[in-house]
């Protein structure tokens, strides 16, 4: 079943934070050769300002930065001085040339000074994982201080800098999950030397969650948005949620009490893979407003799948 998920997943027409996910997956389940591939098709398609595999969509500012810490690893692996200047271009992109609010947080696109929830994860482990830790946490913690409600103890989508409010205040469920699997990579990424960053990333990331989980249906899923039951359901903030507990099992700042929440979790995503290996009823490419089938939904089944079985292998 895996290898029909992986292979559909490769089938797939990609943008850029599709590849970026894609090679964060085959990066996790330790297929490096799928890693080098994907890196060297990404950075092919790389643009003269520096960002990574871009087809389609041309406005990203983060979106192409999801490639970074898989790119790391493809370049450590190989020394191809291609993939190697196609990082130093991205991280110059990230670090110096992409739009941004004067506190330093980058925008979401180059067309509004957007902040979406989406960047927690595209960006902020990449800078992590180039070794810019600070301009990492200030990108990190900004998009939390705009997004977060307190209240609900969930992230709202999109704000909007200018005018000064919500774009989109809604709890998107799959926006909600990436700030999760960001959290993850944070936690791993960042040095001791940051304990009480680390500390605190794994408070946030328990706190968001614990809320999430309030709101999981009988049958494992969530709607697309979280607490709104007109909304359609979709499976693949359950595959986020689940592949955040067994990596936080794992890596030790989860308890072990969520093993059966996690299973339960995986069992659900695991029901709506097909015959082809293509994960069902994900917020659906290319428009995300309706149940169906994604690149990032079979990435994170991917991702879970690797997080569970490693969280097994460690019993």
């Amino acid at each position: 079943m895996i290898e029909k998920v992986k292979l559909m997943l490769l089938c797939m027409q990609r943008h850029s934070w599709e590849q970026g996910v894609a090679m964060q997956a085959f990066l996790e389940a330790g297929d490096m050769d799928t890693v080098i591939a994907l890196a060297k098709e990404a950075v092919y398609r790389q643009t003269k300002d520096g960002r990574t595999a871009v087809i389609g969509v041309q406005d990203a500012i983060t979106d192409p930065c999801s490639v970074g810490e898989a790119l790391i690893a493809a370049c450590e692996k190989t020394e191809d001085k291609d993939l190697e200047s196609g990082l130093n271009k991205l991280v110059t992109w990230a670090i110096s040339d992409a739009p941004k609010s004067e506190e330093g947080i980058l925008y979401h696109l180059d067309t509004s000074c957007q902040f979406w929830a989406d960047s927690l994860y595209m960006l902020p482990p990449f800078l992590a994982a180039a070794g810019y830790y600070k301009e990492a946490l200030t990108n990190y913690y900004g998009y939390w201080k705009k997004l977060y409600d307190p209240k609900a103890r969930l992230l709202s989508h999109m704000w909007d800098e200018t005018a000064g409010k919500f774009e989109r205040k809604a709890y998107w469920g799959v926006g909600n999950g990436w700030a999760l699997a960001a959290g993850v990579r944070m936690i791993r990424l960042l040095p001791e030397t940051y304990k009480e960053d680390k500390e605190r990333i794994k408070q946030l990331t328990e706190e968001l969650m614990t809320a999430v989980l309030k709101w999981v249906r009988p049958d494992g899923y969530f709607y697309d948005v979280i607490d709104d039951d007109s909304t359609f359901v979709e499976t693949n903030l359950t595959q986020m949620v689940a592949y955040t507990m067994y990596s936080g099992m794992s890596d030790g700042w989860l308890k072990k009490d969520y093993k059966e929440t996690a299973d339960n979790l995986y069992e659900a995503a695991k029901a709506k893979v097909d015959c082809y290996g293509l994960v069902q009823d994900v917020c659906g490419a290319p428009t995300f407003d309706k149940a169906g089938v994604a690149p990032e939904g079979q990435a994170f089944f991917i991702l879970m799948e690797s997080a569970k079985k490693n969280f097994y292998s460690n019993m």
